[in-house]
């Protein structure tokens, strides 16, 4: 019998050959991306800072470009524009400060009569008819096990769990606090080091990325890409959160809610969380509603009113400012938020979107990562 080398056919030899290369490929790059989400994940601590300041960079830079257009070096322009941020946070929470100690205080008593709530009249409450019943079952099932007797020379002994203590709970959270007010200030440094150094970073990675010149450019055009798309998305950010913040801050105000300012400055800051954030801003005033006015009907407009504001903002203002390029289908986006949620904590429910638009970028600039894109985009 005659082989195939034989005869000069080399197609039957070729084709095993050109699927294991194929597949290890793509092997190749699993390996790599499962190596970066690992990096990602045990370095956290580090890398988030790194992400923050960046987006710290990416919204502000456009505006100390503006005044280096202006003769004003970018040093001082930096340094003037980190200024105002930091200086509007301290006037928000100067202003809000006595509606901020307000709610504080009236945590306790709210809390009360929550539980109060929850009872019917002349019942105990169904946590309680819960607590009952669970403590029922476990003595059942330590009954029918028969009582367990320590063998000879061994001491029986009850462990007994520690007392909790406010103070305890009052000087953890305040080192938690002065670590995540360390973290912020090392970010604020960060990016004004960045926005000082402005393209140098950017010049210095296209050097050393590629050798060829085709590559160099595909690296110039990802990186103007991520920053075009990264700029905008923050400057939207910006304004949606404002918008959405200012509007529901009026509607509690006219419907009589107390402390409506607070409220609407939860509601701008969670509005950077897609579906989770308007979810929990929502919630929380329903229950604030309940107590205040006790009534089913309140709670439902205000909570309705809360809830229309930001489907209004997510399903028409920000599709229009944002761009269809930007987009992504609504499962890519709850799947990063997922995905990020696991990886960073909070801070990853926070950068989800941004992390998913860099990805994208990418994705749409490198050929092997077309079907990638393909599957983001809208």
């Amino acid at each position: 019998m005659i082989s195939a080398e034989q005869r000069g056919d080399d197609s039957v030899v070729d084709i095993p050959n050109s699927w294991w290369r194929e597949h290890l490929h793509v092997a190749v790059w699993i390996l790599v991306a499962c190596a970066v989400v690992l990096f990602l994940k045990l370095g956290a601590e580090a890398v988030v800072p790194f992400v923050l300041s960046a987006l710290l960079f990416y919204a502000l830079d456009p505006a100390v470009d503006a005044l280096q257009r202006w003769h004003v070096p970018r040093a001082i322009g930096a340094a003037l524009m980190l200024g105002v941020v930091l200086t509007s946070v301290a006037a928000a929470t100067f202003t809000l400060r006595d509606d901020l100690a307000s709610v504080i205080a009236e945590l306790p008593d709210g809390a009360r009569r929550l539980g109060v709530a929850l009872r019917t009249k002349g019942e105990v409450s169904t946590l309680e008819s819960l607590r009952k019943a669970t403590n029922a079952i476990d003595k059942t099932a330590a009954d029918a096990a028969g009582a367990s007797t320590a063998p000879r020379g061994v001491v029986r002994v009850q462990v007994e769990e520690p007392v909790f203590r406010t103070s305890d709970f009052l000087w953890s959270g305040s080192m938690g606090l002065a670590g995540l007010a360390s973290q912020l200030a090392m970010v604020c440094f960060l990016a004004y080091f960045l926005l000082v150094a402005n393209d140098l970073f950017k010049r210095k990675f296209v050097k050393h990325a590629s050798s060829t010149l085709a590559g160099k450019k595909i690296t110039i055009n990802v990186l103007e890409a991520i920053g075009s798309q990264i700029e905008r998305f923050m400057l939207v950010q910006i304004v949606t959160s404002c918008v959405v913040g200012m509007a529901t801050s009026l509607a509690l105000w006219g419907l009589g809610l107390q402390n409506a300012a607070v409220w609407g400055l939860a509601a701008g800051f969670f509005n950077s969380i897609p579906y989770f954030g308007p979810l929990i801003v929502t919630s929380g005033l329903a229950v604030v509603a309940f107590l205040q006015f006790g009534t089913v009907g309140m709670t439902l407009v205000i909570a309705g009113v809360a809830l229309a504001i930001t489907s209004l903002e997510g399903w028409v203002l920000t599709p229009i400012l944002l761009g269809r390029a930007a987009q992504m289908n609504q499962v890519a986006v709850f799947a990063g938020l997922l995905f990020w949620s696991w990886m960073w904590g909070i801070w990853g429910t926070l950068l989800a979107v941004p992390m998913m638009m860099v990805v994208k970028v990418i994705c749409d600039h490198v050929e092997d990562f077309q079907p990638v894109a393909d599957f983001l985009s809208e």
